[in-house]
This record gives C-alpha cells, sequence and structure tokens, in this order.
C-alpha cells in the first residue's frame, strides 16, 4: 500500500467508481470519520483514555500538514466536553462535504478526476472518474495479500482491510467465494489480533463506525417518519 496514500483516500478510492466516478459503498462518510481518527490514533495526536470511560484526549494538537487530518483534529480539541469515540465517528461523519473533501485531495494528487455531469439535465453533481489506476491497485493487492495469506500485516493494510468491511466494500476486492472462505482471517483482522498495542486504539474507531453505520439506518428511518407526521 503507498505510503503517499491516507487511510481516508483508500477507503474513497474503493468507493469511487473507477470510469463513472460515482461513489459506492454504505455509510462511506462513517469509515471515512473512522479512518481520520485511526490516522490520528496511530500519529499519537490522540488517545483513548481507557480510566475514563474510554473518552478521546487531544495528546498533541500541532499541525499533521493534512488539511483533513487538521479539520478533524481541531474539531476535537475546540468541542466543550471529551465525547467517546462512537460520537466522533458520528460528528467527523458528517462534516460538511466530508467525501467531497476526500475526493478532491486524490483529484490534486492527480490520481482521479473532479468533473461535474448533468442528471436528468436537471440536476448537476460531483463525479471523480479515475486518472491514475496504479494507487488503488496497489492498495488492492495489499489487501488481498494481507486477507489471503497468514503472513504477517503491516497495521495500516489490516485497518485499511476493517474499515472496508465496515463500509460494505470489501465484495470491490474480494469474491463471494474469497469472502466466505477467509472469514476468519477478516474477523482477525477487524479485531487488530495481528497488529501492534498502538494499532489497537485505532481498530477501536473502526468498530465504533460499525455501530454508527448500524444504527443511522433506524434513526434515518425515525427522523423521516417523524418529519412526515409533522409536516416538516
Amino acid at each position: 500500500m503507498p505510503n503517499t496514500i491516507r487511510l481516508y483516500q483508500a477507503v474513497m478510492l474503493l468507493a469511487l467508481s473507477e470510469e463513472r466516478g460515482t461513489m459506492n459503498g454504505a455509510y462511506v462518510e462513517y469509515a471515512t470519520a473512522a479512518a481520520l481518527l485511526s490516522e490520528l490514533l496511530m500519529r499519537e495526536r490522540i488517545a483513548i483514555e481507557t480510566d475514563n470511560k474510554n473518552k478521546v484526549l487531544v495528546m498533541d494538537d500541532s499541525t499533521t500538514d493534512d488539511a483533513l487530518l487538521d479539520e478533524a483534529l481541531d474539531q476535537i480539541k475546540v468541542a466543550k466536553r471529551q465525547r467517546k469515540l462512537q460520537d466522533w465517528v458520528q460528528k467527523l461523519g458528517q462534516l460538511k462535504d466530508l467525501k467531497h473533501k476526500v475526493a478532491q485531495s486524490l483529484a490534486d494528487a492527480h490520481i482521479v478526476a473532479a468533473e461535474k455531469e448533468k442528471v436528468l439535465w436537471l440536476f448537476e453533481r460531483r463525479v471523480y472518474p479515475e486518472l491514475n489506476p496504479e494507487p488503488e491497485q496497489q492498495i488492492r493487492e495489499a489487501m488481498r495479500s494481507a486477507v489471503m495469506s497468514d503472513d504477517d500485516v503491516e497495521p495500516r493494510v489490516a485497518i485499511l482491510v476493517a474499515l472496508a468491511n465496515s463500509a460494505k466494500l470489501l465484495p470491490q476486492v474480494f469474491t463471494k467465494q474469497e469472502l466466505k472462505q477467509r472469514k476468519k482471517r477478516i474477523e482477525q483482522l477487524e479485531k487488530g489480533e495481528m497488529v501492534s498495542a498502538a494499532a489497537k486504539q485505532a481498530v477501536a474507531a473502526i468498530e465504533a463506525a460499525v455501530m454508527v453505520a448500524a444504527i443511522m439506518p433506524a434513526i434515518t428511518a425515525a427522523s423521516t417518519a417523524s418529519c412526515s407526521s409533522t409536516s416538516c
């Protein structure tokens, strides 16, 4: 996996359709938020206070030289109260234009193009067709090697597999049969059984993303039903 690619960018590359440039996956924004938190945890910019209800604490608020990581870190820094990882996954997942900011960072690196297209001749949407397939190919190869073998795994790759699974993106990389055959291996990667202690906290961010993604359909349905009954 290329060292120049951030975890949140890798998630977006898997979510983007190579030719059409549209976004696939379920609740990709929360996997993206978890990726941001994972990067900050592995860089030791934030930590989880196990003796304080697993709330997130800022350890180093200096610039990361990455606009999105700095934005996420600043959100945590200026918050009036400490929050748990699950709360931060939900909050960061709702950052304005988060998915498009990530896609634009890939466009700035000339990996995808940033374009606009008409839908039904009336509406306009942003799409990001792939320009340079090599980074995504390297990401897929690293993920396949991690899942299909029993060798040691580089922590960032293990975390990416777990992130992709949380966003239902693994079928973009593996066949149904492969996913079934290697289910136990994927579960091991998700639980952080093959990564260092430092990376285990990053795995906790992914678990939080899975929890948020699981409850969001119910929250959305309840909100829609409430609006319908009150005509909001």
